[in-house]
């Protein structure tokens, strides 16, 4: 399921929510049904060697290495 950004229209709160594509989900807040899925921004793929670096590098800290190929996880 994927993270959507609501909004309340009821308690006027904002809120991200994991949850199917056809759900109406309920406000945490308030628990109201008046909720309105926000457009979200677009992150453009980090390019650049230095960003890639820096991601593996904290990703390696964080015990994740999907991110590597074999050769690069040294395992």
């Amino acid at each position: 399921m994927p993270l959507y950004g609501f909004h309340c229209g009821e308690c006027d709160s904002d809120s991200e929510l994991l949850v199917g594509m056809s759900e109406r989900p309920r406000c945490p807040r308030c628990g109201s049904r008046k909720m309105q899925r926000l457009v979200s921004k677009v992150a453009a793929p980090g390019k650049s060697a230095g960003l890639i670096k820096a991601a593996r590098a904290q990703a390696a800290r964080e015990g994740h290495f999907s991110n590597y190929s074999r050769a690069e996880r040294g395992g």
